[in-house]
């Protein structure tokens, strides 16, 4: 089953960089190849984007 993104969910990063990492989707935005980068914000305020394919929703 694909996963929805959306604006507030909670998600942890389970690959890539910020990999351990969690928080809420703050933005949300499709490349013209079709990858899709959310911006994830932790709850000390800091911000970082991911891919989507990177992260597990709550």
């Amino acid at each position: 089953m694909a996963q929805v993104v959306k604006n507030g969910k909670k998600c942890t990063v389970i690959a890539g960089v910020h990999e351990g990492k969690s928080g809420t989707v703050a933005d949300i935005h499709t490349s013209k190849t079709g990858a899709i980068t959310i911006t994830v914000v932790q709850s000390d305020g800091e911000r970082f984007k991911t891919l989507a394919k990177n992260v597990k929703f709550t």
